[in-house]
């Protein structure tokens, strides 16, 4: 039987840390974080948080690695609503990504923030 994402998007949520815009900027700012954002690169070009680097979702495993190789830097998602940051979270923890938080507010709110 299949398993409806927002089903699956729910199981995990409460494993992964989740942060507001406000704490990751913060947080960022201390600790060197990358931020990337999940969503289309052209959801990305319309309006994109200062700093934050696109890789979409579907890409992430294959991509990021290349980027970012060292497993413990902090690494903040976000996308448009939450979810595609939170099935990104999820893989980077299985690539072996052991800092990895999603950014719990709207695309609009992190990229005011930022």
């Amino acid at each position: 039987m299949l398993k409806p994402v927002q089903e699956l998007i729910q199981s995990v949520r409460p494993t992964l840390r989740s942060v507001s815009a406000v704490e990751a900027k913060t947080e960022i700012t201390k600790n060197g974080g990358l931020l990337v954002d999940v969503r289309e690169p052209q959801e990305h070009q319309e309006k994109s948080a200062k700093g934050a680097i696109n890789v979409p979702r579907g890409l992430l495993e294959f991509k990021l690695p290349a980027i970012e190789g060292n497993a413990a830097r902090p690494i903040y998602l976000h996308c448009a609503a939450g979810s595609r940051a939170v099935l990104a979270a999820e893989q980077l923890q299985r690539l072996g990504y052991s800092n990895v938080t999603v950014i719990s507010c709207k695309a609009d709110e992190v990229c005011a923030v930022f």
